[in-house]
Parts: structure tokens; sequence; C-alpha cells
């Protein structure tokens, strides 16, 4: 790219040492990102954020996120460091844009993404609005992405340099204002996640083997169902076949996905002998609709509230698509709607697994466009159930 370089720091001010905000969730990436960021020069501070009203009640061990323990290890690492360090309690704004957001869309039949949601509402929303307001030139983490400024002076989110770490696609929510305040110093890092680790213990960070976090930060036990039943209460419902005929009883519609293949609980396998899936889930009569996986086959779709990662589309393009977090591309042709209100998306070839709640992240090569939140999907099979 002749008219970019890439950046791991915001330019504010043209200035080569900023004060940055390290976000420290007591991992291995967040820990050598901001070592990393306070070895290249800048006035870091590192800050760990309580998002439980009771940290008991996240999951506990060596997750690397939520917990009592996880602040500790954020602590130790900012003192090996030799970086001020605080703990902010952002536990309520946690509750209410991330948490309860997650138990409506589910309760609305949708699938939601909460790391997508924490990282629009919580790390680049509140953080960083309470950073700017201290005096702060930047927000860093530990994601693995990148950063690249035109010679314009405007940024870009981009790819990591190393696909296989890559974790823009949760960070295509951000837009230009936040994008503008973002530091990423593992985005260039063309190593492994041993490698990283090989760092940390160099850097005498406690944290180095420490295990990463997986699932979701706020479901204890790992039971998202267990989790959904608790908050929203059990109501049997039917499972039905694409024809309406039903197969069986299920204690709440919340507890499926669209695709999803084990759980099922059917007594007696389809006629043809191959697996099914859910298909529909729908919260108004609370039924579960399940048939082949060629019943979800899309073909295109239609998003909302889109975010772009600067300066929106203006009409038809070419990109490619991510639909979740750990999955592949798809090549798509995509268009917002005059009002800018949504955006239309159609495949080129039809790909499977589809839920209304799920984000979809636009590319154009390495750079992230931005993102929409799936509203309706639109099958291709005639007998496919349409997703709403």
């Amino acid at each position: 790219m002749t008219d970019a370089s890439r950046t791991h720091g915001p330019p504010v001010g043209g200035a080569l040492r900023l004060r940055v905000l390290a976000a420290m969730s007591g991992g291995v990436d967040s820990a050598v990102a901001a070592a990393r960021a306070a070895e290249a020069g800048h006035d870091v501070t590192g800050v760990h954020l309580a998002l439980s009203e009771n940290p008991k009640s996240f999951r506990t061990g060596a997750r690397g996120c939520c917990t009592i323990e996880d602040s500790r290890d954020a602590r130790r690492a900012a003192d090996v460091i030799g970086i001020p360090f605080y703990v902010w309690d952002l536990a309520e704004r946690f509750r209410e844009d991330v948490v309860e957001d997650f138990v409506a869309e589910y309760e609305a039949g949708r699938t939601p993404n909460p790391c997508l949601r924490c990282n629009e509402k919580i790390k680049f929303a509140a953080l960083l609005d309470k950073a700017l307001a201290l005096g702060f030139d930047a927000v860093c983490t530990g994601h693995y992405a990148t950063v690249v400024t035109r010679d314009d002076g405007t940024r870009e989110l981009h790819r990591a340099s190393d696909a296989a770490k890559d974790q823009s696609y949760v960070l295509g929510v951000l837009d230009a204002r936040q994008l503008a305040h973002a530091m990423f110093p593992l985005g260039d890092t063309l190593t492994s996640k041993d490698e990283i680790r090989e760092e940390a213990e160099r850097r005498g960070l406690a944290v180095a083997k420490k295990p990463d976090s997986h699932d979701i930060c706020f479901i204890a036990d790992g039971d998202t169902q267990g989790f959904l039943a608790g908050r929203l209460g059990t109501s049997e419902g039917d499972i039905l076949d694409e024809d309406g005929h039903k197969l069986g009883t299920h204690e709440g519609a919340y507890g499926f996905t669209i695709g999803q293949r084990k759980g099922l609980r059917i007594g007696h396998p389809a006629p043809d002998g191959k697996p099914r899936y859910v298909l529909d889930i729908s919260p108004v009569d609370n039924t579960v609709t399940v048939g082949p996986a060629a019943s979800l086959d899309v073909a295109a779709l239609t998003a909302v509230k889109p975010r772009w990662c600067g300066t929106g589309p203006a009409g038809p393009g070419t990109y490619t698509a991510q639909l979740r977090a750990h999955g592949g591309e798809a090549e798509v042709t995509a268009e917002p709607a005059d009002d800018g209100a949504e955006l239309r998306v159609r495949f080129t070839e039809p790909v499977r697994g589809v839920a209304p709640g799920q984000a979809i992240v636009l590319y154009d090569g390495t750079r992230v466009i931005g993102s929409a939140t799936i509203a309706t999907t639109e099958r291709t099979s005639p007998a496919g159930v349409n997703s709403a």
C-alpha cells in the first residue's frame, strides 16, 4: 500500500509520545500489549475493568477476563512493566449494555455476539470516553488487528498480519472516532501464540503460561442454555419439521440457534437418515423448526444498524464478508439503503448457518469496511423457512 503506513498508535496532534490507557484483562495478550506500548516510549497507565457486580459469579480460574484473580494478575503485570494501575468499576454499564442485551436478543429469537457489544459499548465507548475526559490520547488493547494511517491522516482498520490470530471481526463495530484513538500493539506480530508467551516470560510477566479465555465471560459454567433459563424461565414448546409436523418438544426456544445440530432431542430419525438442523426460531409461538442442511442455504440478507470504520459506502460494492468470529470469508455484493439504516447483502455462493442477531463484517482485502446486525435472511430452498 503506497499511500498508507502501519502504525500501533494514533497520531494525535503529531505527538510521538502519547498518553495511553492500556486495558488489562489479566491475560497474556493485554499484558504484552501494555508492555510494548510502554517500551515504545508512551506514557502508559494500566486499567482493569471490573465488569461483574459479583465477581465470583463470573468464571473463576485462568480465564483472563472478569474475575478477582484476573484483576490481581493484571495488577502484578502492571507492577512488572512499571506503570500505574487502576481498577474501574463498569459493572452496571456492562450489565445494561452487554448482559441484558444478550438475554433480550435470545428472547427475541436472535443470536447475539456479546464480544462485539462489549467492544462497542464498553471498551471503545464507556472506557474511551472516560479516558479522553482524563486527558489520554489512546486506548490500548491486546486485540490482534492493525491500524493503518493514510497520508491524509485518516485511519483504517485492517486484519492482523497473522491471519490465524486475527480479531478484526469483533472490532468491526468501531467507528471513525473510536478508531482514531485505538492502539493494537500486537497487530503486526507475525509470530505464534507460543512466541507471545515466550515474550511475556522474557519480560517477567507471570501470566505467560495463563490459558486463553474462551466462551462468554459472564456465564460462569459455560452453560448458555442454563443461564438463559435462569433469566427467562422455562416454557415448553414444539419442535416441528418444515411441513409443520411435531417431532418433539423443548423447554424454551431461546435455547437454540440457527444451524444448530446437537442437542435437538428429537426421538426419531429423519426419513432420509440424515442429520437435521435448526432452521427457524419463533419466539411468538415458542416453536423451533428443523430440517436438512440444504434448507440452511442463504442467498441474501438484510442487516440493520450499520457502523462504518470511516466513511461508509455510498452505493453498491463487491466485498468479502465474515459472519462469525472464527469463520471464513464469503464474496458478496452489498449496498446501504438510501436512508442508511439498512445494509442489503447478496452472496455470490449460498452460505449456511446465518442467524439473525449475528454481525456481518465487510472487508475490502484486509481492510474492515464496517459491520451491521443481521435482521432477515433469504433462503435458496423454496421449502426453507425465512428467518425474521
